[in-house]
């Protein structure tokens, strides 16, 4: 868990505005944002080494569930995954890209996000996590979902397209029969509202990586603290 400082990341102020722009265009337009080659090269660049250098025990089997509700079940997911902190150069310079964000849209949306949480995602050839919701109606505190691919060269044959099942059909020429399918390129940007979209990722041909992180409201009460420090 990340509390998110805002803070620019050595690219052109103006250029990240501009982008941050369309990004909550898209959002109040149809919920959901996809930004083909969007994150800053730089930045892309940095978290595509970081990763591919993580010793792989640092990676786990992801799960599903949160807390006591947790579990692996290979029939849903079969992905491994590894949190993000601020303890690297690449950590850190992604959650503060993240904290921009952020105050952008709390600024433009009024969304009340209150903090961010990311990890890193690798597919093995073969891994898919099928299709899900990463926030239920009333029953968590994720608002806004943000997927970020470091996979270059990418092609159609690699497989492992996101799916995203909008809830009514769009004008996108990406649509098909309802369904939004977003090739996992290099600096790729994909944002969309956490209740709303299910969606699910096919299985990949080859390594595949990105970023999967949410920002979160803050729902503590008493002495419960959500999201937890």
């Amino acid at each position: 868990m990340n509390l998110v400082q805002p803070r620019l990341v050595g690219d052109d102020p103006i250029q990240s505005s501009s982008l941050f722009e369309l990004i909550a265009n898209d959002v109040i337009d149809k919920g959901f944002s996809i930004r083909p080659y969007a994150l800053p090269e730089n930045l892309t660049d940095m978290l595509l080494q970081h990763i591919t250098q993580l010793p792989d025990d640092y990676f786990k089997r992801a799960g599903v569930g949160r807390a006591k509700d947790h579990i692996i079940n290979d029939f849903i997911r079969t992905d491994e995954i590894c949190w993000i902190t601020g303890n690297s150069d690449a950590g850190s310079a992604w959650i503060n890209w993240a904290g921009e964000l952020q105050g952008y849209l709390n600024k433009r949306l009024f969304l009340g996000l209150f903090s961010f949480e990311s990890h890193f995602s690798h597919y093995a050839k073969g891994d898919f996590y099928k299709k899900h919701k990463d926030a239920f109606k009333g029953e968590g505190n994720r608002v806004l979902s943000v997927v970020v691919y470091l996979n270059p060269n990418w092609s159609a044959e690699d497989g492992g397209e996101l799916v995203i099942y909008p809830a009514k059909s769009s004008t996108s020429d990406i649509i098909d029969e309802s369904k939004v399918t977003v090739t996992p390129n290099f600096g790729t940007i994909v944002v969309f509202l956490s209740e709303e979209f299910p969606h699910e990722v096919l299985p990949a041909l080859r390594d595949r990586y990105a970023i999967a992180g949410w920002f979160r409201l803050n729902t503590s009460i008493a002495n419960n603290i959500d999201p937890p420090r």
